[in-house]
């Protein structure tokens, strides 16, 4: 019995740690095929032993930024690469015209395209991340949904059975998505199993789907692949990615933007 306890707390750090150091506790015994109450046993012991500390309706690490493998909590990934990151910002804006619909997540790069629209008017905005939210609501006719439960404490996105409920509601012009790796025989790839299946349900229900990645992502290996890359229609980078990854996306029929100017 010690020996299975210990493996599976083995398997709910390593969780922990592909899900960006923080998940709820539902979606862990989900991705483990165990029962919650398998789940809080454990993370009792984890917590005793001082690396996992408890957080409403989940957990996560004491120390998640010790693992370079691992995205940081928002704040963090927000402030890395800010210069590519808002050139990619700027020419996504500009492909998005006034009175737009659109769907958001919750990536950094996305949190600095919601910064880029903020002179855009009438926007129909539809997101899972407070940052988004909180910018474009309340200003230039917006209109902005913001999908419900609860919010995850590193990154202020919500997820579950309730927010992808919500979102499925919505057909949009544009999707913007972030993605954590970009390789070519995987195509676009996240650490979290949640964030892969919201964005895969986005993607379904959008005219035109854009992923906005900085070059730090190429050749980046994430375990869960978002979805077939032929659904993405353009990559905005800031830099050409390497000659693997441009003939995959001609194999895919997604076309490659370089943002260009000045951050």
């Amino acid at each position: 019995m010690e020996a299975r306890s210990s493996y599976r707390q083995r398997e709910i750090l390593d969780a922990l740690r592909q899900a960006g150091g923080a998940m709820r506790i539902t979606a862990l015994a989900e991705a483990l095929d165990v029962t919650n109450e398998t789940v809080r046993r454990n993370l009792h012991a984890l917590v005793d032993g001082g690396m996992v500390e408890k957080t409403h309706g989940g957990a996560q690490l004491v120390r998640a930024e010790a693992d370079p493998e691992v995205e940081g909590n928002f704040r963090q990934r927000f402030e890395e690469n800010t210069a590519a990151k808002r050139m990619i910002a700027r020419h996504v804006a500009a492909m998005i015209p006034n009175d737009a619909s659109l769907f958001l997540d919750i990536g950094s790069t996305t949190a600095h395209i919601a910064d880029a629209l903020r002179n855009h008017q009438r926007l129909l905005v539809v997101t899972n991340s407070v940052y988004v939210a909180y910018r474009l609501a309340m200003r230039n006719e917006n209109r902005v949904f913001m999908a419900g439960g609860a919010l995850r404490s590193h990154d202020g996105g919500a997820f579950g059975s309730d927010a992808m409920d919500f979102a499925s509601n919505f057909n949009t012009e544009y999707a913007i998505l972030s993605s954590a790796g970009i390789t070519a025989p995987e195509g676009f790839t996240l650490f979290d199993l949640e964030e892969a299946r919201f964005s895969r349900l986005v993607m379904a229900h959008a005219a035109q789907r854009i992923v906005a990645a900085d070059s730090s992502k190429f050749g980046r290996e994430a375990p869960i692949v978002i979805g077939d890359p032929a659904q993405v229609d353009f990559l905005v980078c800031e830099a050409e990615p390497p000659e693997d990854i441009r003939h995959a996306a001609r194999a895919w029929g997604t076309e490659i933007r370089i943002a260009r100017g000045a951050a």
